[in-house]
């Protein structure tokens, strides 16, 4: 079993735990799928969906397209040396970057 924290914490070592038990007791179906529990930066549909699920809908951002595309690509930028880039990881940085991490603590 991967350990998710232990890759969010790869990036954030102070990350908060609660936040990270938080996200993966919500996207515990989703983190159990190997295709699902990873994000491929290199597909724009997958962005996409990632900028339209996550950061608009579940973290309910209304800030324009191009705030979001640009959070988007430093968090891919930041996780570039990592071949796979976890969901629950790409989710901490996000809604860290937008403080919303109580959302999910």
């Amino acid at each position: 079993m991967t350990d998710w924290a232990a890759d969010v914490k790869i990036y954030r070592p102070d990350a908060d735990d609660a936040a990270i038990s938080g996200l993966l007791d919500t996207y515990r179906l989703v983190m159990s799928n190997r295709d699902s529990a990873y994000v491929a930066f290199s597909d724009p549909t997958e962005v996409e969906t990632v900028k339209t699920n996550f950061l608009k809908k579940k973290l309910g951002l209304t800030e324009s397209d191009e705030v979001l595309d640009a959070a988007l690509a430093e968090v891919g930028e930041t996780l570039k040396g990592d071949r796979t880039k976890s969901r629950i990881t790409v989710y901490y940085l996000l809604a860290e970057k937008f403080g919303k991490l109580g959302l999910f603590s």
